[in-house]
């Protein structure tokens, strides 16, 4: 019998998806589950049927109210932390130096507790982790797990979570959970008619309240998934994908899908999708970069005031190497 390992990643999912190399890689020697966001359930019936996922939207995850304690989940919680308790874990880690996180591993009391300490949080540790190089991606902090475990992952510049796929549609998303991380819409639109000029067939994706500037501007096939499953399923016969710093883009690059990011507030190297044939495109600088999802300016500078000339010449050499027969 499998020695049974659970998994804290209760972030976005862009988080999750960095996380798989990982869990893919603890599947073959544990029993595995994963404590996650609900929509953990839709990556689990494509690309991890074997573990299990237990659902929990952790109130400080949230961009507003995170610290309004009266209205956590107080009931939810306690539920999650019996049920895991009941699972009586071998192993719980967390990749992330967040106190919150280890005092859940505790809760579970799993007999083996690894992470990286922060803030007094190494009481709740058993196997207490030094952090990566802080330059690093983030997933060399599930490869650092890894290692604690007897676990080898690769590095992360050859992480390919699926093969390449190969298509000829090139795949346009728009959106990001937060404003500051999305580049001006009618620049992606003459972006997308600067590439169907080049006869690049491209298909367009946005979030629910980008629909109407893009139905506006002509766009009648845009597409508006409400789930992951939906998303997924309109990347079939994508072979480059373009986008914000957003979760998009991390699954494209797990379906095997090169991307081509752009950056704005966030570190490029420290989350560009996990692909050997990602590209990106890095925000201007600003005294107070890294800021992840919020502003402290009227509108994110780091990202507007990336060109329209500087995308288009990236854009036109990445999709010159990923799709060298589409556009004529």
């Amino acid at each position: 019998m499998k020695p049974k390992l659970l998994i804290v990643e209760l972030w976005q999912v862009g988080d999750l998806a960095i996380a798989s190399p990982f869990i893919r890689r603890a599947a073959e020697r544990f029993d595995v589950t994963v404590l996650a966001k609900p929509f953990a359930f839709d990556l689990q019936a494509r690309f991890w049927p074997e573990i299990q996922v237990v659902p929990f939207q952790a109130p400080w995850t949230a961009f507003s109210r995170k610290y309004f304690l009266h209205e956590w989940p107080w009931r939810d919680l306690g539920r999650v932390v019996r049920k895991l308790r009941r699972a009586r874990f071998d192993v719980a880690v967390s990749a992330r130096w967040d106190p919150r996180d280890h005092l859940i591993l505790a809760l579970t009391r799993a007999k083996q507790r690894f992470g990286f300490p922060h803030i007094g949080s190494r009481v709740f540790l058993t196997n207490p982790l030094a952090l990566p190089d802080p330059g690093l991606h983030r997933y060399e902090y599930w490869r650092t797990i890894g290692s604690g475990l007897g676990l080898q992952l690769p590095p992360a510049d050859e992480v390919q979570l699926s093969p390449r796929q190969i298509g000829r549609i090139v795949l346009v998303h728009t959106g990001a959970r937060r404003p500051v991380r999305v580049w001006p819409l009618d620049r992606y639109e003459r972006l997308v008619a600067h590439l169907r000029a080049q006869n690049y067939s491209v298909q367009v994706v946005c979030d629910p309240d980008q629909r109407a500037e893009w139905l506006r501007a002509g766009e009648t096939a845009v597409a508006t998934p409400s789930t992951i499953s939906e998303l997924l399923g309109l990347m079939t016969d994508v072979g480059a994908f373009i986008g914000n710093d957003s979760g998009p883009g991390h699954l494209a690059a797990f379906v095997g899908i090169p991307t081509f990011t752009l950056f704005g507030p966030q570190v490029p190297a420290w989350f560009v999708p996990l692909h050997p044939s990602a590209v990106y495109i890095e925000g201007k600088a600003c005294p107070y970069k890294p800021c992840s999802d919020y502003c402290r300016f009227p509108e994110p500078h780091c990202l507007w005031k990336i060109t329209e000339a500087e995308v288009r010449e990236k854009v036109d050499d990445f999709l010159a190497a990923q799709l060298p027969e589409a556009g004529q």
